[in-house]
């Protein structure tokens, strides 16, 4: 039965309910000592009778309630009423991840969430705890932007697996019944699909089907019933981001799909790849076109690299992003100062290295692309916004950026520009060497045909088609790197696979 406003739980005086779920009521109330409102979730009486669902609400409490973390919330009390057991929390401002979703995420808050999100794990991990339930339902993103994990409900504490027999059932529920299995459908891993023990890396497989619908749009596994829900998860890999979005942010397709750029020699490659060690962040990497074994720089998603490969260029994907300079040798980091700008989409070095050129975009801006030297402590923007990812020519006197009207070739110290007509599906690959051409393609094509676009007269001549022998499963042809003599390059096949069976004989 609901708790009627004015009802006193110990020193917590009921407010008004705000919420109900398996797990019990949840009211808003004041703790009249310190002046402030909080949650509190109350498992009806009628309910704690049930041994299985009073467990569960107690592990909430104990899980919760020795993880301390601003991306997870916090459980500030524990106590009883009537014979009902009851947990004080923080009071949540705001909407569930399920909520905001429904009206659409741009890439940049999905990337932002995602972080959030990974870091409150990692918290709970570390403390042996699986939540087992991950879900929009269970995130919660409060009014100035912070993401809270909820519900701990269905959390076990793996070091009290190993002296309790009965907590390695299956216990995760489709429905109620005992023996079921734990989450929900469309988030569980396939573990949980299977009724087995999960641990930390079901929690990872969950996070990815969250993060994939942030980006995407829709589902990661979703079936016409809960049985195709469930084989989809066991079998089968979903669509593509570049097929569900293709019209995803170049920021947040410069982390999907591991940047590469060549020193001005062809003798090093800068290049991204997944750490398992470095968290949230796809590892900015280097290594010599002769064999020689990759260099780990630091976090974040490697963007350029200087003419004699010293330096690299990274952006770490924080709130606000960081940029950075490595050495690709002996030498200390740099961070720049960002000046203001709070999300990096591209940034380039200049030729000789001693200025970059960045687009992004300050809070409360759109993208447009900036000039910063390496010692200046703001960045000047050179072009209006609406423009992005921007290449500098070989001489340094002008930059082309993208914007929804096609290419535009603009000086770099600021100033008119000029667009180049028939442009507007082409993303550049870099400037030719003489400066007077760039090299263009579209993104989607597979194989990929890169042409020589004249800047001046907007004439285009086929300069290379860049594809594996074998296409099959081919979604894309990203990313493409030439180097300065236009004799060494790179690129990256994104493929999907399935497999065909003939079954002969079947009944």
């Amino acid at each position: 039965m609901s708790l009627a406003p004015g009802t006193r739980l110990g020193p917590y005086e009921i407010l008004a309910k705000i919420g109900a779920g398996g797990m019990g009521e949840v009211y808003r109330a004041r703790d009249a000592r310190l002046g402030r409102d909080v949650a509190i979730k109350v498992l009806p009486a009628s309910f704690s009778a049930d041994p299985d669902r009073l467990r569960r609400f107690e592990q909430e409490a104990r899980a919760a309630g020795i993880l301390n973390h601003p991306n997870i919330t916090a459980v500030l009390d524990i106590g009883e009423h009537e014979g009902a057991p009851y947990v004080v929390q923080e009071l949540l401002e705001g909407e569930t991840l399920r909520q905001a979703l429904a009206g659409g995420l741009s890439p940049r808050k999905a990337i932002d969430h995602a972080i959030q999100i990974a870091h409150g794990l990692a918290a709970a991990h570390e403390k042996g705890i699986v939540h087992r339930d991950l879900k929009p339902e269970n995130v919660f993103v409060t009014k100035d932007g912070r993401v809270k994990i909820l519900d701990f409900g269905l959390a076990k504490l793996t070091h009290l697996e190993e002296s309790s027999q009965a907590t390695n059932l299956p216990t995760a529920t489709v429905g109620t019944e005992p023996g079921m299995v734990l989450g929900t459908l469309g988030y569980m891993s396939p573990e949980q699909v299977r009724g087995r023990p999960a641990d930390a890396r079901s929690d990872i497989f969950s996070f990815g089907a969250i993060l994939y619908e942030m980006l995407a749009g829709q589902r990661a596994f979703k079936g016409d019933s809960a049985a195709d829900t469930m084989s989809a998860i066991l079998k089968e890999d979903p669509a593509d981001l570049s097929v569900t979005n293709q019209n995803i942010a170049p920021g947040v397709e410069r982390i999907v799909r591991w940047p590469v750029a060549f020193s001005a020699d062809g003798k090093t490659l800068l290049f991204c790849e997944d750490s398992p060690s470095a968290g949230a962040y796809y590892s900015t990497c280097v290594r010599g076109t002769d064999g020689s074994p990759t260099v780990r720089l630091g976090d974040g998603t490697g963007s350029d690299i200087t003419a004699d490969g010293k330096f690299a260029l990274a952006v770490i994907p924080t709130n606000p992003d960081r940029l950075v300079i490595y050495p690709t040798g002996a030498g200390q980091t740099r961070t720049i100062p960002s000046g203001g700008i709070v999300t990096y989409e591209s940034a380039r070095f200049f030729p000789g290295g001693s200025r970059i050129l960045l687009c992004g975009h300050e809070s409360g801006r759109g993208v447009r692309c900036y000039v910063q030297g390496i010692e200046d402590p703001k960045p000047r923007p050179v072009t209006p916004e609406g423009t992005s990812n921007g290449f500098v020519s070989p001489d340094g006197r002008q930059i082309v950026v993208g914007s929804p009207r096609g290419l535009e070739v603009l000086p770099s110290e600021g100033g008119n520009g000029k667009f180049i007509p028939g442009t507007e599906d082409d993303t550049v690959v870099r400037w030719t060497p003489d400066g007077k051409a760039l090299l263009v393609g579209r993104s989607w094509e597979v194989p990929r045909s890169i042409s020589k676009l004249d800047v001046a007269t907007g004439r285009r001549e086929p300069f290379r088609t860049f594809g594996p022998p074998d296409l099959t499963g081919a979604l894309a042809i990203i990313p493409i790197a030439i180097s300065d003599d236009m004799k060494v390059y790179g690129y990256a096949t994104r493929r999907m696979h399935s497999h065909l069976f003939l079954v002969d004989g079947a009944r």
